[in-house]
């Protein structure tokens, strides 16, 4: 069932309520920096240690490890957003660092990503989307020949979109510069100066502690990295409940409403997750710092509440892969 457009007032009112929570605090950012790095740098340690002791005990830590890199590319994602500090400065140093550990080049995803924000869930604006974020239509899809639904449908199968791809974008895609020729320079500036910073950084630990025990911890943590932030990007635009509509229809609020997800997680995985869950606030204003979504959140669920997207209905997700405009929802290969 659709859910109605609602009144220009009722717009402008929620709109004012989260420009409420468009601010940096200081101390906030600071204390998320803390209990970002900080778990996360000691889990990589704890790996370590128990490395020579226990090798599957060392891999099983790389899920909980592999969960807190998340926590800090959203620090990342914040600071390509400038909404982490109020200083530009103080976003891009952050930024920059966290690159390093998420080895995810700052200012070549944080200009991929914008384009991200200025076309989603507008079936007329899907150029230049990524596989994750947009779908073809069950019209589009049928008029493909057989070998070409075949090439669109590998890629976006479950266990090739969100198991075996992730680790490949992250740690072999995001070593090669790629951009427009605007923002090619600075772009690719970044990219070889993470690179740099990662031979160093990486070497470094090699030297000290073995190859094999680097990429042994490191690795496994990438991997289970990439593989759940793909999987939370994945679900914020693609789930069964979600609104796409033409360019004609389309209006910011409600693809923020009604097309980005609130996914109700545990305390505690929000927490893990950098709130990333309340994703339908992150559209309605990027200002909004990570630490700041939560109460943004409980303001405008009272304005204009939406119903949550379930753990149970983010497993189910990653397999609705066209957009049926006679039903107005997303749905599977095999129910079209």
């Amino acid at each position: 069932m659709k859910t109605e457009r609602v009144s220009a007032r009722s717009d402008a009112e929620v709109r004012q309520a989260v420009a409420g929570f468009a601010h940096p605090i200081i101390k906030q950012g600071v204390l998320q920096l803390l209990t970002s790095f900080g778990p996360f740098v000691a889990a990589c340690v704890a790996m370590y240690l128990v490395f020579p002791i226990s090798y599957p005990l060392t891999f099983a830590l790389a899920i909980p490890t592999g969960v807190l890199l998340v926590r800090v590319f959203i620090i990342q994602h914040d600071c390509g957003h400038g909404s982490f500090f109020a200083s530009k400065r103080a976003n891009a140093i952050v930024g920059e660092l966290c690159s390093v550990i998420t080895l995810t080049p700052f200012t070549n995803w944080a200009r991929q990503h914008s384009m991200h924000h200025s076309n989603w869930n507008n079936l007329d604006r899907r150029k230049g989307s990524d596989l994750y974020s947009a779908c073809l239509t069950v019209h589009e899809y049928r008029k493909l020949t057989r070998w070409k639904r075949t090439l669109y449908r590998v890629p976006r199968h479950p266990l090739v979109a969100n198991l075996l791809l992730p680790p490949l974008v992250f740690l072999v895609l995001y070593r090669l510069p790629f951009g427009t020729p605007r923002s090619w320079k600075r772009e690719r500036r970044s990219v070889w100066l993470t690179n740099t910073a990662l031979a160093v950084m990486f070497g470094t630990l090699a030297l000290l502690l073995g190859w094999r025990e680097v990429l042994l911890v490191h690795l496994p943590i990438m991997v289970v990295a990439s593989i759940v932030g793909v999987w939370l990007f994945s679900l914020q635009h693609r789930f069964e409940t979600t609104h796409w509509t033409r360019k004609a229809d389309w209006n910011p609020s409600d693809a923020s409403m009604l097309g980005s997800s609130w996914f109700a997680l545990p305390g505690i995985l929000h927490w893990l997750t950098g709130n990333i869950g309340f994703h339908h606030i992150h559209h309605l204003n990027t200002r909004v710092p990570s630490y700041q979504l939560s109460a943004a959140h409980e303001t405008v669920q009272v304005l204009r509440p939406i119903q949550p997207l379930t753990l149970l209905g983010g497993l189910r997700a990653p397999w609705l892969t066209l957009w049926d405009e006679a039903s107005g929802r997303l749905v599977r290969f095999r129910d079209c």
